[in-house]
């Protein structure tokens, strides 16, 4: 697959026109190699307002964000997108984790026990019930967050009593610099481990969904079972 994340839009740099037939040239690109049952989330973190209304207008309705305060301004901004679905992607702190159930539909992150817990006590009282994933590493990576193997495996029947959150699968974030096969190798070991769960008798838990691959892997981990992939700068050019 030819590669487009390397064309870079500048920010504010592109008249409206201009930036949506480039978002759809990417787009072109990419959506042949996502299959109708993936689901492909638009990461629009530190992108402006009319890089997502753009998005929008091509077809996208799926939207991923990691910071609170940057996402509720956009939103704000794009409250006539009435069927977009925000997907929350980045560390869930515990000051804003009543902002995330409040305004996002999927929490990817949910990375502990002890936030699962919070949120779900937050949910009950919101009256919300919010989609969302385990996020797990599945190798140590200290720059990332998440529940190990056997974290989680200890966590599971705690998390199976919850009763306002939605957990209905795993997410995964592969440390930085991996070749596509050590990048494989993971995101199959990630498919392996939701099959496995998923077979396990739980009462409220379901594990249908894994979210896993990003602009340079997206297709890697398709092959190997993601059902939600979350794509930045393939879409929308370089971060400035």
């Amino acid at each position: 697959m030819k590669s487009l994340a390397s064309d870079r839009i500048p920010k504010g740099g592109l008249a409206l026109d201009e930036l949506k037939a480039s978002i759809e040239a990417r787009l072109q690109v990419i959506q042949p190699a996502i299959p109708t049952p993936v689901r492909l989330v638009a990461v629009t973190k530190t992108f402006e307002t009319h890089t997502v209304r753009s998005a929008y207008q091509l077809g996208i309705r799926d939207f991923g964000e990691n910071k609170v305060q940057e996402a509720l301004a956009k939103q704000a901004a794009l409250s006539d997108l009435m069927d977009a679905t925000w997907h929350f992607i980045g560390h869930v702190q515990s000051n804003k984790s009543l902002k995330v159930l409040e305004h996002f539909d999927w929490i990817h992150s949910v990375d502990s026990l002890k936030l699962a817990n919070r949120l779900d006590r937050q949910a009950a009282e919101l009256n919300k019930s919010p989609n969302c994933c385990l996020q797990v590493k599945l190798v140590p990576d200290p720059s990332k967050d998440g529940f190990d193997l056997d974290e989680l495996k200890a966590a599971l029947p705690e998390l199976d009593k919850l009763m306002h959150l939605k957990i209905c699968g795993l997410m995964v974030i592969l440390p930085y610099g991996l070749n596509a096969t050590r990048a494989t190798e993971i995101f199959k070991q990630a498919e392996a481990l939701r099959i496995d769960l998923q077979q396990q008798p739980w009462q409220h838990l379901r594990m249908d969904e894994l979210s896993m691959g990003m602009s340079g892997d997206f297709e890697l981990a398709i092959a190997a079972g993601a059902t939600m992939v979350r794509i930045g700068s393939g879409l929308f050019g370089r971060r400035g």
